[in-house]
């Protein structure tokens, strides 16, 4: 059961209204016409070079869920007589004259288009049109086999905002099997979203296997029991926990995101948020101040105190674990590669007579220096090999590379200051986008974790902060949304915190909006009655805007609800 049955909807069908609930909202949409041509059991892909991708998605998914062939049109072949009932040809075509990732798609009988600045651009448009065929178009399967798919017959020409739009899903915390990954790739390419952040590693568990260390996921890959609630709680899930990725899971994940013109960034932590890769290798960590030997994958969460030595042994094991992660996630699709570098406790260095003795080696003032230097040896690392690398704003401390871009999640402070010095910036402020806070304050919603933020906050989310000016605000890539794990143990519990609220985040990553304020929720609202439709469809569990289904509710575990207004900092 999801969230249908607390939802009040109107009924299915060719509603002349539909093409009104596009999520994410588009730039011009225009009614050509009152008929709704049809597609049929004849109508043909047309493609262009460079849309083929597009045209495999198109047979898979929709071909799926309406039972047509979508067989290909003969190329060279003139398209048929006029028919304004029927659709015959669906054209994909690239138009370079077109944004780059935008998108024009005219629906018309005989010939319906789209055209995309590029192939992502059309694969964006054939979103639209799955849209505009209603709910149903994003089952599985045909529930109706007499049903006709009309369209309303409309073009709609339309382009993001920013280039980087995007969802953090932590897998470290509770493990998503890859068919779970693979299934938030399908919901990311819906809203149109382009970035998987993927969190591959932790204190909790290492996720991604890697040759020429195979200890970090036969021992660093799994824990003996799981905190049950926020690690206040004294409840604990007694059960192992754990998982990998394989190299050959890595690939098809990544496969499977770029055919969705998705970009991964895979985030390797360091030198914090460590404790798994040192129990797997103890020589990894400060073993002159805590015995590493007798250490265990951690089962709770907060930030653990054991972080790695700053030795060269440590820069060239993980030298070794980056080399591994480049063959699997190619520059084409990951020209970014994410280091963590945020929340490391410097207690076992300032301990430490070996990080003592490094810190006067390289003529260092402090232990937040000594990061710094950490930091700064991987952001060369990687550049040399042709990549960028992306990390939380506290390697801002210290200074960065010029090509270094910044996860700004501490609030806009640190993206405003890497935006002011010249580096690029991903907004995605705790305060405002972590989606694994709470929606509301109600007695039953499950394990209050941080602020409230409703549909509506999200929505209401402004990436750019007005302190920019214009030139600084470049600087700003985009946007994304960040779901960590420590509470959400399944896949029904990452549904209910993320959405519906990722459609939200979506359009304010997507489309050209009013300032903040001036957004009419209301009409998105409107909107999402017929979303919420497509969700279902989807079998996604989001939260229903009546609140928590009783199977959705979480009863005396305890959580950390945050009071008040978030600060904007």
């Amino acid at each position: 059961m999801t969230g249908e049955a607390a939802t009040n909807r109107s009924a299915e069908g060719d509603d002349p209204t539909a093409e009104g609930a596009l999520v994410p909202a588009p730039r011009r949409l225009v009614r050509t016409g009152d008929g709704r041509p049809a597609l049929h059991t004849g109508t043909l892909l047309e493609t262009g070079p460079g849309t083929e991708p597009t045209a495999r998605w198109l047979r898979a998914h929709l071909g799926a869920a309406t039972g047509l062939p979508f067989g290909e049109a003969p190329a060279g072949t003139p398209a048929p007589e006029d028919d304004p009932g029927r659709i015959d040809r669906l054209a994909l075509v690239v138009d370079p004259e077109l944004p780059a990732e935008g998108y024009r798609l005219t629906v018309a009988a005989p010939t319906t288009r789209i055209e995309g600045g590029s192939p992502a651009g059309v694969f964006w448009g054939a979103q639209t049109l799955r849209q505009l065929l209603g709910a149903d178009a994003h089952r599985r399967a045909p529930i109706d086999p007499a049903r006709q798919w009309t369209l309303p017959q409309v073009t709609v020409e339309d382009a993001p905002r920013f280039g980087w739009r995007g969802m953090m899903m932590d897998v470290s915390r509770h493990f998503t099997p890859k068919e779970g990954v693979l299934r938030y790739l399908d919901l990311l390419a819906a809203h149109k979203l382009n970035v998987f952040h993927f969190h591959l590693t932790d204190d909790q568990g290492w996720r991604i296997e890697i040759k020429r260390y195979p200890k970090l996921t036969e021992a660093g890959a799994w824990r003996s029991r799981t905190k049950w609630g926020h690690r206040a709680s004294p409840l604990w899930d007694d059960k192992p926990h754990g998982g990998y990725y394989t190299q050959d899971d890595i690939r098809e994940i990544v496969a499977y995101a770029a055919a969705r013109h998705i970009r991964i960034v895979p985030e390797i932590d360091v030198p914090g948020h460590s404790q798994a890769a040192i129990t797997a290798y103890p020589e990894l960590g400060n073993a002159d101040v805590v015995d590493t030997a007798a250490m265990t994958v951690w089962d709770t969460w907060g930030v653990s105190p054991n972080v790695l030595a700053p030795t060269d042994h440590t820069l060239r094991f993980y030298e070794g674990v980056l080399e591994e992660v480049l063959a699997l996630f190619p520059a084409e699709t990951s020209p970014f590669v994410h280091i963590g570098g945020d929340e490391c406790p410097k207690d076992q260095w300032r301990q430490s007579p070996a990080a003592q003795a490094r810190i006067r080696e390289l003529g260092l003032k402090d232990e937040d220096e000594l990061q710094s230097w950490f930091i700064r040896h991987f952001d060369a690392w990687i550049a040399e090999r042709g990549r960028r690398l992306i990390g939380w704003d506290e390697i801002l401390e210290g200074g960065l590379a010029p090509g270094a871009a910044v996860s700004s999640w501490r609030g806009y402070g640190g993206g405003i200051t890497a935006a002011r010095a010249g580096h690029d910036v991903v907004m995605c402020p705790e305060q405002q986008v972590y989606l694994d806070h709470r929606q509301h304050d109600g007695p039953d919603e499950p394990v209050p974790i941080g602020f409230v933020r409703t549909l509506e906050d999200v929505y209401r989310f402004e990436p750019v902060p007005p302190e920019l000016t214009p030139e600084e605000a470049r600087h700003v890539l985009g946007t994304q949304a960040n779901v960590w794990a420590e509470v959400m143990e399944n896949s029904s519990r990452m549904d209910y915190q993320v959405f519906p609220r990722l459609a939200a985040f979506a359009e304010v990553a997507w489309s050209t909006l009013p300032a903040s304020a001036d957004r009419d929720f209301a009409g998105f609202e409107d909107r999402m009655t017929e979303h919420y439709r497509r969700l279902d469809a989807l079998g996604v569990q989001y939260r229903p805007p009546t609140g928590p289904l009783p199977w959705q509710q979480r009863p005396g575990l305890l959580g950390r609800p945050i009071d008040g207004p978030p600060p904007n900092v």
